[in-house]
């Protein structure tokens, strides 16, 4: 074997590990959830409009901490544009919204509004 068949042989399979990873399939309904209320965010859920049911806890052990940022991502298959999202604090206050536009929606701001005692979602 001659030197540069032996050089390209060892060169290849680093010339492919430095390829860019494809990219996981991502949902028109994906976005991100970000956290200027003030306070830390124990749980979040997400579920479409049409279920009665809440599903689980998308952080898992986590919280989302104030000034912080969360991913949510669907699964490729997921269908449908209205979707209920609902938080709940560290005190265990809850503030849910209904029939979020997921399609036209690729980020999501929580504010707490001291004087209404409210939290509000701006999207993007």
């Amino acid at each position: 074997m001659n030197r540069r068949l032996i050089l390209t042989a060892l060169l290849a399979p680093l010339a492919l590990a430095s390829l860019p990873a494809p990219a996981a399939a991502q949902s028109r309904l994906d976005f991100t959830l970000v956290n200027r209320t003030g306070y830390e965010i124990n749980e979040v859920y997400v579920s479409s409009s049409a279920s009665s049911n809440w599903g689980s806890d998308i952080l898992g052990q986590d919280t989302l901490v104030n000034g912080n940022h969360t991913d949510v991502r669907f699964n490729p298959g997921a269908r449908g544009c209205q979707w209920d999202i609902k938080v709940v604090y560290t005190d265990g206050d809850e503030t849910e919204w209904s029939k979020v536009n997921l399609c036209s929606v690729s980020k999501i701001t929580l504010f707490w509004n001291r004087q209404a005692g409210t939290t509000r979602a701006v999207t993007e």
